[in-house]
């Protein structure tokens, strides 16, 4: 089972930071667009989840 969750930091400023854990792929794009109707975006950042497949990944590693 997958652990999906969002970090908010409120600064002291009153400015938002956020980071989305557990969901891969575009999929994030959605819930981003969801707390980004709570003000003007100034920075983006993507995460390697972003860019990793959603699908499950078997590494075999074999030695000779």
């Amino acid at each position: 089972m997958r652990s999906e969750e969002i970090e908010v930091t409120i600064l002291p400023d009153g400015r938002i930071e956020y980071t989305i854990k557990g969901v891969k792929g575009s999929a994030c794009e959605s819930v981003s667009a969801l707390l980004e109707k709570l003000g003007q975006v100034e920075h983006s950042e993507r995460t390697g989840e972003y860019y990793a497949d959603d699908a499950n990944v078997d590494v075999n590693i074999s030695h000779s």
